[in-house]
């Protein structure tokens, strides 16, 4: 028998070569794109207005609630930002909770919640829901708005804004907004410290009196629910909110540059350059040509090493870690971004590289080979979505806002499958403007020299405004007409020098935690320093006019020659009067605005080669700002000190508000209390 079964499988297996008529040089066509099966969802208009979507997911005890709200963009003018606080601050407190009873249950539950001016977010588990729900009800309609809360927030965005002044990536975002949208276009307009401090408690009701309403609200619930639960719960908890008006607004769509313009923002010390070439666009969402658009944007350069900026300005040139860009539809007017971080020295380069590949796409169609990986990467990305049921609520979201075909991301891969080596090019023809372009570029000032080929090169501030460069002194004024104004305005030499000792107390906050600070001086030629967290100490420096030490978490060290130096000119009050004693060479560079006031420039030079830039106000002749920038390890980074506050003390002034950013690091110190001529010990400022 066992024979038999040999014999009959080794006919078939003869019969099935002989009538194999397969070609395997030939490669298989793919067959048509599949039509996806999305999870479905349900949606129900509320007697308010509110339309509720729930989308059903048993697999896990958790539900989530995002509460969105369907705004037109608004200007806010010299108020900007105060939509953002209006939103994170509804749960500042309630009628009924403060925050920090919010802030309890919420972590009683294990939930999550937070609030913007776009909606409110809360998840939770399951048996928490109806709970969750109640208090985000309760921070919808009876936000409270605390003034504290409110100065907490203004403090902390104020903080926020002085950190951007030299972060080259906020400032290249500002000037695009401004360069692509213009100020007149709530997308062109964005928060400054003018427009922060401006904000009352006022505009915050206004803003929540005229667009927190039910009838713009989409509330999509997903997780261990059913439409039937979340219609009773949602329907119980806002019975209270009551629909209407929302102010409707249009603006005139902004349009590409007739010819390119380069808007260079100068960082002073910068040793990249950020580099932007963005302009508008009209692709809406939800649409053919959006997935088009998608399609050449990941050819460009949306994600992966295999994008041409990635390959030219990465791989083949070495100009860059990553090279991107970005194709944003909107409903109301989208952009266009392609740029990269580059070394100075080939910034011009890099633009050109940019601009290259650009043109490629809009004069060459693409292979089909780079079609379909394209495709075949965006099919695999989009399938992986799908294992999320966030994503089936945001489609469905989606659906709902923008008006779309219900099976539109049921369809989407055919949609996806049907796109041609000629949609590509045709899309590339109408988007792709390499000779329309906003050239925003963020860099070291000498850089923009080389730009001129480029188009017109306009030097700017992040705000659009015209930068002016140092401008000539006037006849009489040097470095040291400008330090002894100072020295003057600080309380002149002799009572200066009549400080023999004193002790400083405070307070720094350092990436949201609040240390203490005490400082001892003595003789002006010994400092000592103490930073504790509570009763631990931190951080411990003393110098006693000698030799110093550096203490910290446990561990010490001797304090080198620059240490040394540097302690020396911090135990003196006033260096000015004594740059020579310390191999300080200062002079005058010109006047330059510095945040909206006119200020002499003094440059200084040390004996090892380093320098040091600093600002004094010509209006009253003291110092707010210091500029350098150093090295360690190879590295560069710049260091920014603002001097925001003086405190006139016995005829001494004292600075007493003072804000740093240290590369990526950022503190701000304020003094609290100053004693002067108070009696100190040798012992305290020596090395032990």
């Amino acid at each position: 028998m066992k024979k038999l079964v040999y014999i009959l499988i080794a006919a078939c297996l003869v019969a099935c070569h002989a009538t194999d008529k397969l070609d395997r040089s030939i490669v298989p066509q793919p067959g048509p794109a599949p039509k996806i099966q999305i999870g479905s969802y349900q949606i129900k208009t509320l007697p308010n207005g509110m339309k509720l979507i729930v989308v059903e997911n048993h697999k896990l005890p958790r539900v989530s609630v995002n509460l969105n709200l369907d705004i037109d963009p608004f200007l806010e003018g010299n108020k900007a930002g105060y939509a953002e606080i209006a939103g994170d601050l509804m749960s500042a407190g309630t009628a009924t909770r403060s925050k920090a009873q919010i802030d309890e249950a919420v972590d009683f539950m294990g939930a999550t919640l937070s609030t913007s001016s776009g909606g409110i977010f809360g998840g939770c588990l399951k048996k928490h829901t109806a709970e969750l729900v109640e208090l985000m009800a309760d921070v919808t309609l009876n936000p409270t708005f605390p003034e504290d809360e409110l100065e907490k927030l203004r403090t902390q965005l104020l903080s926020s804004l002085a950190n951007e002044t030299t972060d080259p990536d906020a400032m290249s975002a500002k000037i695009q907004q401004v360069s692509n949208f213009g100020a007149n276009h709530p997308y062109g307009e964005f928060k400054t410290e003018q427009s922060v401090k401006a904000i009352t408690r006022e505009d915050i009701l206004s803003f929540y009196q005229n667009y927190v309403k039910p009838n713009v609200a989409y509330c999509v619930v997903v997780g261990d629910i059913t439409l039937a639960e979340a219609e009773a719960m949602i329907s119980r908890a806002f019975q209270g909110w009551k629909s209407g008006e929302v102010p409707s607004n249009s603006f005139t769509a902004p349009k590409a540059p007739q010819s390119n313009q380069v808007q260079f923002v100068p960082l002073e010390g910068a040793v990249q350059s950020v580099i932007d070439i963005t302009y508008p666009i009209q692709i809406k969402p939800g649409t053919q040509d959006a997935i088009v658009a998608s399609v050449l944007n990941n050819i460009l350069g949306g994600s992966g090493f295999q994008t041409r900026l990635m390959q030219n300005l990465r791989e083949d040139k070495a100009y860059t870690y990553g090279a991107y860009s970005s194709i944003s539809p909107d409903e109301f007017v989208g952009s266009f971004s392609a740029g990269a971080s580059v070394r100075n020295e080939v910034t011009d380069s890099a633009v050109t590289q940019i601009l290259y590949e650009m043109m490629l796409l809009v004069n060459e169609p693409v292979s089909d080979t780079t079609l379909k990986t394209v495709k075949n990467i965006m099919t695999g990305n989009f399938a992986r979505s799908l294992e999320r049921p966030q994503t089936v609520a945001s489609f469905a979201l989606n659906i709902e806002r923008y008006g779309l075909p219900k099976d539109y991301y049921e369809t989407y891969l055919q949609k996806l499958n049907a796109v041609t080596i000629q949609d590509v090019q045709n899309m590339a023809r109408r988007i792709v403007l390499p000779n329309n372009a906003n050239i925003t570029i963020v860099g070291n000032k000498e850089v923009a020299s080389k730009l001129s080929g480029f188009g017109k090169v306009n030097m700017v501030n992040p705000d659009g405004s015209p930068y002016i460069d140092l401008r000539k002194a006037p006849d009489g004024v040097t470095a040291e007409t400008v330090l002894q104004n100072y020295i003057k305005a600080m309380g002149g030499e002799e009572k200066i020098m009549a400080v023999k000792s004193y002790v400083q107390t405070g307070k720094m906050s350092v990436s949201g935690q609040t240390l203490k600070v005490e400082m001892k001086s003595k003789n002006q030629s010994m400092i000592a320093s103490r930073i504790s967290m509570g009763p631990m100490e931190v951080m411990k420096q003393v110098f006693d006019g000698v030799t110093g030490e550096v203490a910290q978490m446990g561990s010490s060290a001797p304090m080198d020659e620059p240490q040394i130096l540097e302690m020396r000119i911090m135990a003196d009050m006033c260096a000015e009067i004594h740059y020579d004693k310390y191999g300080i060479t200062p002079s005058l560079k010109g006047i330059e605005s510095f945040e909206g006031t006119d200020c002499y420039v003094i440059q200084l030079k040390y004996k090892d080669g380093s320098e040091k830039t600093d600002y004094y106000r010509i209006s009253d002749g003291l110092k707010v700002r210091s500029f350098e920038v150093k090295e360690e390890e190879g590295q560069k980074y710049n260091i920014e000190t603002k001097y925001q506050e003086y405190r006139l003390q016995d005829g001494v002034r004292f600075i007493v508000k003072i804000s740093t950013k240290q590369g990526p690091q950022a503190f701000d110190l304020v003094v609290e209390d100053i004693q002067l001529n108070v009696p100190l010990e040798d012992k305290d400022f020596k090395v032990k």
